[in-house]
């Protein structure tokens, strides 16, 4: 029997530099090959980013340099919050909304009531109601702790008591202690302690261009601010186009709409310097209140008696121009012998100017010795005295000069 050995063979040492050979080349290829694109990308970001090698980037630490630039240096830093914001905060809680409602009678026309119409046309004459229910939404800031709220006369109209509810939520029922008409201030008293309330400015000492901040519930959105700057003071009741009423506007571009009625405009400091009232309807950008100085003595006379008493002449007047002049002299009734001045039109039959000889046809040059010039001037000299009170008022009557003492009367409702 044959003896096998089963020995393991090892491969030569020429076979293996043989094979050695065979797998280092591409092992070299392939290495030239990586060696290439790292050199050719590193060149790469050399040729674009040459900062990354500069010795200013010897680090890749973030830079703490706060220098800014000079055109930037002048600038408020970045904030979250404005002055815009801080009166927002301050004054919003003192700002209610009034929900209003009254019953108005509807007036039928004589001609549906006539029984021959009613015989042959009564299936197609309309069913009128006998009155009917209105409801508005308007505006108002808290005056005092206590629960007295100012807002618009034309708010609260025909209605003694309304709902007055605070941006917190909380719903009171409103007390209308008292309205003027003829300068559109109201006062609400509810019965409520301890209320925020909002801080009395000056409206005397405003300036055209600075800032104003109306705040209010416009178009039953709730708590809505808007902002804008003074436009105007001193607007006149007839440039605004309710003739009816004795107050000289504030004008501004702040946006006021329906139901910012009886809300307060504000200044930068968040002082109420005015009752949004009005607007001109299809304008845009012109909305008036009305001075919060006014609107705070008419409230305090609200407070007390639940009326105003107004101080009243009892004449209507003209400014005299070249045209009105011709106009009038074109009439058999007056002849005006002046072009400037405030020419009295007619005197209201028992008035005070009725008492004291005023004549239509008298031309006003001085209000207790003081010149005047146009009928506003006139309305603000009576406006500032109380009822009872002597003005002495200077009239040139047919080129000669007068003095006539008036005794200033009640406006009568």
């Amino acid at each position: 029997m044959k003896n096998h050995s089963f020995t393991q063979s090892y491969p030569s040492a020429k076979m293996k530099d043989s094979h050695s050979s065979i797998f280092q080349k591409p092992l070299t290829y392939v290495s030239l090959i990586v060696l290439g694109m790292g050199v050719g990308v590193a060149g790469t970001i050399a040729y674009s980013y040459p900062y990354f090698f500069s010795e200013k980037t010897e680090t890749l630490a973030p830079s703490t340099s706060t220098e800014i630039p000079k055109e930037w240096a002048s600038l408020p830093p970045l904030s979250s919050e404005n002055f815009v914001t801080d009166v927002v905060k301050k004054v919003g809680p003192a700002v209610v909304r009034i929900d209003a409602s009254r019953t108005v009678k509807s007036e039928v026309p004589p001609m549906f009531e006539d029984p021959f119409f009613r015989r042959f046309f009564g299936s197609q004459i309309p069913n009128i109601p006998d009155q009917e229910i209105q409801r508005g939404t308007g505006s108002g800031f808290i005056l005092s702790q206590d629960g007295k709220i100012i807002t618009n006369a034309h708010v609260v109209e025909g209605t003694q008591e309304v709902t007055v509810t605070l941006k917190d939520g909380r719903t009171f029922t409103g007390k209308v202690l008292g309205t003027d008409s003829i300068t559109d201030v109201a006062v609400i008293d509810i019965e409520a302690d301890n209320l925020p309330t909002i801080k009395v400015g000056n409206s005397d000492n405003l300036n055209v261009g600075e800032w104003a901040i109306a705040i209010g519930n416009p178009l039953g959105l709730d708590n809505t601010v808007t902002t804008g700057i003074i436009s105007a003071t001193g607007r006149r009741s007839s440039q605004v186009g309710i003739g009816d009423k004795r107050v000289n506007f504030i004008q501004t571009d702040a946006a006021i709409n329906p139901g910012n009625s009886g809300g307060p405009l504000l200044n930068a400091r968040g002082e109420v310097i005015g009752v949004n009232t009005a607007i001109i309807r299809n304008a845009q950008g012109i909305g008036f209140s009305i001075p919060i100085n006014k609107a705070q003595g008419i409230a305090e006379q609200l407070i007390a008696k639940g009326q105003v008493d107004h101080p009243y002449l009892g004449i209507q007047m003209i400014e005299v121009t070249p045209e009105i002049q011709q106009k009038l002299q074109e009439m058999e009734d007056l002849t005006v012998n002046v072009d400037s001045g405030i020419l009295i039109v007619k005197v209201v039959p028992n008035s005070p100017a009725a008492a004291s000889g005023l004549k239509a046809g008298d031309i006003i040059q001085s209000i207790q010795q003081t010149p005047v010039t146009t009928p506003t001037e006139v309305q603000t000299a009576v406006e500032k005295v109380n009822v009872g009170a002597v003005l002495p008022l200077e009239v040139e009557r047919n080129g000669t000069l007068l003095t006539l003492n008036v005794k200033v009367g009640v406006l009568p409702n």
